[in-house]
């Protein structure tokens, strides 16, 4: 059985938890204390320390880069749900990598305002210490601080989802693709803390992300 290795907050592991929910496929979650790598760093033979990762029997698959999307690529072609047809391509590569920079850079400042709530008490010294290390000492007040500018940022990053899904039930037509799922982790990492809502000004994007919370993969009848 395939197993996802996480944290459950995480953006990238709510992008692949997803896939495997729409799949249909039986899996499994384990999730780990955020200062322990111990095992990812086994798993993955010493090459990987990072969250998420698959394993699947004696297969373990997990990134080689930051726009690698080798998990998810992966996981299409075991579960063959078409995420990567070869004509879109380009223009996934292009918008993953705007929903992994601007949109994750909004998204997770805002709920890590919130990382008292979020982070097990054992966990919270190696939290901050990552995150300061990362960003700068003091970083997380200073995003609480900041709140209302990301808020309105993460709107104004989102505007051309909205505008996509004026004329589409999805982000690229009418079947749900890679960056579907991507832009889905990165919003549900934004409403995980309970703290916020979808922006007002976007209603189709809040239609959308009711409809990617629910829709399961149909295979294609032969």
């Amino acid at each position: 059985m395939i197993e996802l290795v996480q944290f459950p907050w995480s953006p990238f592991c709510i992008v692949q938890r997803r896939i495997l929910e729409f799949s249909r496929v039986p899996f499994k979650i384990l999730n780990i204390a955020y200062g322990d790598r111990s095992l990812i760093w086994k798993l993955t033979r010493e090459q990987y320390y990072g969250v998420p990762i698959v394993r699947d029997g004696r297969h373990v698959a997990f990134e080689s880069g930051e726009d690698s999307q080798d998990i998810a690529k992966y996981l299409d072609r075991k579960l063959k749900l078409d995420l990567f047809p070869a004509e879109l391509e380009g223009v996934q590569s292009i918008l993953w990598r705007y929903i992994e920079g601007e949109i994750e850079g909004c998204t997770f400042r805002l709920d890590d305002v919130y990382w008292r709530e979020l982070v097990p008490k054992a966990d919270q010294a190696a939290f901050v210490r990552h995150k300061e290390r990362k960003f700068g000492r003091g970083c997380l007040d200073q995003w609480r601080e900041q709140q209302d500018a990301w808020l309105k940022r993460l709107e104004v990053g989102l505007l051309p989802f909205e505008q996509m899904l004026e004329h589409n039930r999805f982000l690229l037509g009418d079947k749900p693709r890679f960056v579907d799922f991507d832009l889905f982790g990165m919003l549900g990492n934004f409403l995980y803390s309970g703290h916020y809502r979808l922006p007002k000004a976007h209603p189709k994007i809040k239609r959308w992300y009711r409809l990617m919370s629910d829709i399961q993969f149909d295979p294609p009848r032969s």
